[in-house]
């Protein structure tokens, strides 16, 4: 299985962004997806995943802006983020989780497969 982030990019404080990741190869055993982020000096955040039946959670830090959502047919996922902070400056990665995690949590799956990152910057 191969991920493809893409959409990162400069936006002002209080706009939107829309993430995607591409998945391919042996997408049937895909999961979980999720979005991760690290931001200079801080270690990799999980900030959002939805599960192949659409059961979706998030971190504090972006519940209630964020919204993660996929398409199973298309094997795609995506980010929308809204009212973005300065604080949300980082690199994004999606990643894939395999079917050992079929039965857990979002947050509580193993990643298996990672994307490239993609940057995003928010000027305040």
């Amino acid at each position: 299985v191969q991920l493809q982030a893409s959409g990162g990019g400069l936006v002002q404080a209080g706009g939107s962004l829309r993430l995607s990741c591409e998945a391919s190869g042996s997408t049937f055993e895909i999961t979980t997806m999720a979005w991760h982020r690290q931001a200079p000096g801080h270690q990799r955040e999980l900030i959002a995943a939805v599960t192949r039946s659409g059961r979706t959670d998030y971190a504090d830090s972006v519940k209630g802006r964020f919204i993660i959502s996929r398409d199973n047919d298309k094997n795609m996922m995506a980010l929308q983020m809204n009212s973005l902070k300065s604080e949300d400056s980082a690199v994004y990665y999606c990643a894939a989780a395999d079917t050992q995690s079929v039965y857990v949590p979002p947050f509580r799956a193993i990643w298996r497969v990672w994307g490239q990152g993609t940057q995003v910057t928010v000027s305040s």
